[in-house]
């Protein structure tokens, strides 16, 4: 895969110089994968700052994203319109004088700020009647294959076709911050493993990182356990099995697991957000999935691994559910520790030096 290609992606007009505003998902994974589509438009239009709307879980992303202007920290409600907080953003938006908007999710409420805020150029594909919002309307998203060519198909000209690849997303992360940030947090500088043991919906929870976390230990490898306050039990689990070697560094800012996971040698993920972040900052990755299809749901950065069950071929995957109501969760119990631990260990003692 060439992370850099833009074959197919022409450079349109190099005098025009109007922001742009791109409305992403909002799901960490989901954010990071958008850092595509803004490349995709730099290579358009070269001089055209680009902004994301951004909540302020996601923040963190926009400081290391090539190519990125601004971040428009903004949070608004999930289960309400919330017009009030809609005028308020619209008040943002148009004090920053914005030529398109790309609005890639498909909800009628995602469209309504750029219109209130009357943005001219208002791109994005049909759903929930949203005409006269979106004024440059889009059809035939069912037809893309993955998500990445539905969000990314929104920053080329109507009816182009679409690229033989796509450019990659980057998280570029300075050296000297994740110098400073082992420092901080006591971590040495020893070759490490970070852990991302959490993911939206139970099914793709691999269960047994404390089993991979104390064999990696045993190999006089650091672990680290990186995730939000939902997974500070799961880390606490892991770190109780693999003893003074490993450390919990869950919590509520995004950003200590992205230097998290720029410092590592080695990242051990779920399919998740955090494998997302891994893979663009371009620490190996192992990506273990079950229930979701890597196809469709791997980083278009490609992982040093991708972990799958081995023993038989279920007919239930991918499932894509959140909650396994069949073959009791077969394609990650079938997931050896032993052979996940193997894996990583390999990865870090065949790079040339480790972070």
């Amino acid at each position: 895969m060439n992370v850099n290609s833009f074959d197919g992606i022409g450079t349109e007009d190099a005098a025009d110089t109007r922001p742009i505003l791109i409305v992403p998902y909002m799901w960490i994974g989901d954010f990071v994968r958008g850092h595509t589509v803004v490349r995709v438009l730099k290579k358009r239009w070269p001089n055209r700052p680009v902004d994301l709307l951004v909540t302020s879980l996601c923040a963190p992303l926009v400081d290391y994203m090539p190519g990125v202007r601004a971040g428009i920290v903004w949070d608004l409600p999930r289960s309400r319109l919330a017009l009030a907080k809609q005028w308020g953003l619209a008040s943002e938006l148009r004090a920053q004088g914005y030529g398109t908007a790309l609005v890639l999710p498909r909800t009628w409420k995602a469209a309504i700020a750029p219109t209130l805020a009357r943005i001219p150029e208002r791109v994005g594909f049909f759903g929930e009647a949203r005409i006269g919002l979106i004024n440059r309307m889009r059809w035939g998203e069912k037809a893309l294959p993955r998500f990445i060519d539905k969000n990314a198909a929104l920053a080329l000209p109507s009816g182009a076709a679409l690229p033989p690849e796509w450019p990659v997303p980057q998280l570029v992360v300075p050296s000297e911050e994740v110098s400073r940030w082992r420092q901080a947090n006591g971590l040495g500088t020893g070759p490490a493993v970070a852990m991302a043991p959490g993911s939206v919906g139970a099914s793709k929870r691999w269960t047994y990182y404390p089993g991979a976390a104390r064999l990696l230990v045993e190999r006089g490898l650091d672990v680290w356990v990186i995730g939000g306050p939902g997974e500070k039990a799961l880390a606490q689990e892991i770190v109780s099995a693999a003893g003074d070697k490993a450390r919990d560094l869950t919590g509520s800012d995004l950003r200590n697991g992205i230097l998290a996971m720029a410092a590592a040698g080695v990242a051990i993920s779920n399919d998740s957000g955090l494998m997302h972040i891994a893979a663009a900052i371009g620490t190996p990755t192992i990506g273990i999935f079950g229930p979701t299809s890597p196809y469709l749901w791997a980083p278009l950065n490609g992982l040093a691994a991708t972990v799958l069950q081995t023993k038989s071929v279920l007919p239930c995957q991918p499932c894509q559910r959140t909650v396994c109501t069949m073959n009791d969760h077969r394609c990650m119990r079938d997931i050896d520790p032993s052979y996940v631990a193997d894996v990583a260990h390999r990865l870090l003692v065949s790079q040339p030096s480790v972070r």
